[in-house]
């Protein structure tokens, strides 16, 4: 299988002195391309030298809601300014997570808002992150689509059934990650049963929640076969198939990226 990794955060200190290794298990593995995440842009220079120094990773610009209270005050111009760069081709992550409150949530939202009009503007996709915050975070995404399209991804797939409705509703893929493999997370698969193929994205959310067989360990990109395998079990399809659609849909969606014909190395 040839595979995307589209969501991980290879600049995380987890990788620090192993990174060569990751990359190499993910080559052996078959993931041929991967997006690293930004979650600061205090730490934007980082994860672009990451994408700079290898033409199979990509990165994202963006400020997490949990950081949005830590981070300088960012708006729609400074992130279009720095999506310029030919390595970016998300913009993200951003969304809301009123799970913790790390941030308070009106700056949550008017961060959100901000990414949501730079990916309007640049056309890049959004990387939409929300935990606990289903019904606050379907109505920025239809009032924003409202102002005018802009395409998008739900990541890292763990809310209720409204979010991935109001997300294919106004276009945007839905990525599921290692969740998609744990004993109780059956909401999530019956979730991922019914979002169309031509929808559909694998991450691991890297360093975080690897899937079973290496749950409870740190994560990495080669071990998103494990999603796509699970994956390709529910929507009942052929693991190659699986793996086409889900590379084919992040070349879509993540346009900017160039495509490449062999494995990560």
């Amino acid at each position: 299988m040839m595979l995307v990794d589209s969501h991980c955060h290879l600049d995380f200190p987890d990788f620090g002195d192993d990174l060569d290794g990751v990359l190499a298990r993910a080559a052996e593995a078959g993931v041929g391309t991967v997006q690293t995440i930004c979650t600061r842009v205090t730490q934007f220079d980082a994860v672009r030298a990451l994408a700079e120094n290898n033409e199979r990773i990509w990165c994202s610009v963006g400020i997490h809601p949990h950081h949005v209270a830590e981070e300088p005050e960012i708006t729609a111009d400074h992130l279009v300014r720095m999506a310029e760069h030919p390595r970016v081709i998300g913009i993200g992550e951003t969304g809301l997570d009123f799970h913790y409150d790390n941030s308070p949530r009106p700056q949550q939202e008017a961060s959100f808002r901000q990414h949501i009009s730079a990916a309007r503007e640049t056309g890049l996709p959004l990387i939409v992150h929300t935990r606990s915050a289903d019904a606050d975070t379907c109505r920025i995404l239809r009032e924003e689509a409202g102002k005018g399209a802009f395409p998008g991804v739900i990541h890292c797939f763990s809310a209720g059934r409204a979010v991935a409705e109001t997300a294919l509703e106004i276009g945007f893929h839905v990525s599921f990650s290692g969740i998609l493999t744990f004993k109780k997370a059956e909401d999530v698969r019956a979730v991922a049963r019914d979002v169309p193929v031509e929808r559909l994205l694998v991450e691991t959310d890297a360093p975080y929640l690897a899937p079973v067989p290496h749950r409870g360990r740190r994560n990495e990109p080669a071990h998103v076969v494990h999603t796509a395998v699970r994956l390709a079990e529910i929507k009942g399809l052929d693991e190659a198939e699986l793996a086409r659609a889900t590379t084919d849909n992040f070349f879509r969606v993540f346009s900017k990226s160039v495509r490449q014909k062999t494995t990560l190395e």
